[in-house]
This record gives C-alpha cells, sequence and structure tokens, in this order.
C-alpha cells in the first residue's frame, strides 16, 4: 500500500475566471516520486477523497527526484467541497495525498489522437507532452465553451502547433466534427479522450460505429458521482454474508459498504477505470459508468459500484 505524502502549496494562479493552477512541492522538502503521462494524485480534501491529474508542458520522469507537481483544478458550479477546497489553498497550506497513480497510460510507440474537453485537458497536455519528445505521431484536438475558458490555450498553442486543433461550442464553424474523427482513426492509432461524459459516451460511440477495436479506446472521466432528479433510496445485499445496506441518494453503493465495513477495491470514483466492477447475483442496475459497453448494461450481469445505482428495490451483489 502506498505510503501518505504531505503536500505544500509552493504557488497558485489563474488560468480562466473559473479553472486555478496550484503547484505542490513535498512538505517535509524531500523529492516527489515519479509518474508516467496520463497520471493522477489523490488528495485527502475535508470533503473526502478527490483525483486530480498532474500536468506537464516538459518529459516527466518516472524516476523519484522531481521538485514539484502542478495541476489545474476547475471550481465546479455544483461543487460538494473538492474544487472549492483546492480553490482555497494558499501558499503554504498542506494537503495530504497519495502519490501519482495511474489508470489512463499512453500505450507506447503508437500513434495518438488526442481528445479533451474542458478540463479534460490536464492529462492530455502531458500526453501531448511525451509523444512530442518521443517523436510519436499524434493529432489533439482541444474543446471548450468559449476561447476564454480554456486553460492552457497559449501555451498549447506554442507548444504544439499545427498538431492542435481547438473548438469553441461559441463557434459554430469550429465545432468538434467527432464523426469525422472517428472516420479518420488509422489502423494503429489509439483514441485519448478526457472530458464531460456526454463526450466521452459520444466519442465511444462514434468510435465503435467506425469499426475501432475497444482496446484502442481510452478515457478518462473528469466528473464525481452526482445525485440526479428522482434518486431514491435502495437496498444492497452482501451475497457472502448477508448483510444488507440501504443506500441513501446522495451516497454511492462504495461510501455505503466502506462506512460498513466492507473490504472494498477501487480507484478512480467516477466510472471510468473499472477496478469496481461487480458481478449482479440480483436485481437491476442503474448503469451510469463510462466503462462498459452497451451488451454490458444491456446484459444487466455487472456493474460500477462507484457511481452506478439501482432501478430495482435490492441489488444482491457478489462480494
Amino acid at each position: 500500500m502506498l505510503e501518505p505524502v504531505k503536500l505544500k502549496v509552493a504557488s497558485v494562479r489563474m488560468l480562466t475566471e473559473s479553472v486555478r493552477q496550484l503547484e505542490f512541492v513535498r512538505g517535509d522538502g524531500g523529492a516527489l516520486a515519479g509518474y508516467t503521462p496520463g497520471a493522477h494524485v489523490k488528495f485527502s480534501l475535508p470533503a473526502g477523497e478527490r483525483s486530480y491529474s498532474l500536468v506537464d508542458f516538459e518529459p516527466v520522469s518516472t524516476d523519484d527526484g522531481i521538485d514539484r507537481y502542478r495541476f489545474a483544478v476547475q471550481l465546479e458550479a455544483q461543487s460538494t467541497g473538492g474544487s472549492r477546497h483546492m480553490h482555497d489553498l494558499l501558499p503554504g497550506d498542506e494537503v495530504l495525498t497519495v502519490p501519482p497513480g495511474n489508470d489512463f497510460p499512453l500505450v507506447a510507440g503508437k500513434p495518438a489522437l488526442l481528445i479533451a474537453g474542458g478540463i479534460g485537458i490536464t492529462p492530455i497536455v502531458s500526453m501531448a507532452t511525451a509523444l512530442k519528445h518521443q517523436g510519436t505521431p499524434f493529432r489533439f484536438h482541444y474543446a471548450g465553451r468559449t476561447s476564454a475558458a480554456m486553460a492552457y490555450r497559449a501555451e498549447l498553442e506554442q507548444a504544439f502547433g499545427d498538431q492542435l486543433t481547438l473548438h469553441f461550442d461559441d463557434q459554430p464553424e469550429t465545432a468538434l466534427n467527432i464523426a469525422g474523427l472517428a472516420a479518420s482513426v488509422g489502423a494503429e492509432e489509439h483514441v485519448y479522450v478526457c472530458g464531460p461524459k456526454g463526450m466521452i459516451e459520444a466519442v465511444k460511440s462514434a468510435m465503435e460505429a467506425a469499426g475501432v477495436e475497444p482496446e484502442r479506446i481510452h478515457f478518462e472521466l473528469f466528473a464525481s458521482a452526482a445525485e440526479q432528479a428522482g434518486d431514491r433510496a435502495f437496498e444492497v445485499e452482501i451475497h457472502a454474508t448477508g448483510e444488507v445496506f440501504e443506500i441513501p441518494p446522495g451516497k454511492t453503493i462504495i461510501d455505503v459498504l466502506e462506512a460498513g465495513g466492507v473490504d472494498l477495491i477501487h480507484d478512480c470514483l467516477r466510472g471510468d477505470c473499472g477496478i469496481c466492477k461487480t458481478d449482479i447475483i440480483d436485481g437491476v442496475p442503474d448503469h451510469r459508468d463510462v466503462v462498459l459497453s452497451d451488451a454490458e448494461k444491456a446484459e444487466g450481469k455487472v456493474m460500477q459500484i462507484c457511481v452506478s445505482r439501482a432501478k430495482s428495490a435490492r441489488l444482491v451483489l457478489d462480494l
């Protein structure tokens, strides 16, 4: 198990009206652990655990000895405390973290199509930096609501030039043509997409329709589990013990089961890494992840318990 590390805020600056960059050093003055492009760090915040992707415009090292970590955090309008806390941190403040992990790695030596939406740009920057340094062919598409809302726009244009294409929601002529991109994917090209759930689902569907194999489609969702209108309580029965837990609106299955002492394996808590996939013995799931295929969701035999809920009054899970 990775040992927690205390990070200290070294600097902060606003990138846009709602996106704040934070740079951290190790609280004890030591060196930080290395990582690979696409990696994230888990922060222990008053509102709970939150993961933020590392941002790099220079190639990163997998060796220990890094002097600082850089993140960009968007203040969410419906923040439950995570992004609000990160925006309130000041230089010198310390936060407990877990060293970098990576659920969204690059496939070495393969050409790439990079697609970022909004704050989903953060892991994609590091991927583009690595691909450029390695001399691996890549295409880079970045979509945002407006030009002013796009974090790192000037830095990206300077770093990646013609390899970067920008798309603005308020300029229809620049709209992201997902179907066109899907039709253009090369035989060995891998697709990486990070951003809002709707964008990821649209990219996945278009790529699959264009014949791109699932193993060449990689994604990371920039959203935690969110309560939806009409959510109601349901029960989860642990098959191995017969224990029954009530999952209220606003709480996930993982939240409740872990509070009840059930040992679970999970990571992203967003429904995109697949680690918490659990077999369903009885009941009807309400799928809210982006990792399962349409066929798996229709079959209803497995679910991602970090975000998905139930349409039936009870789920019996193979735990």
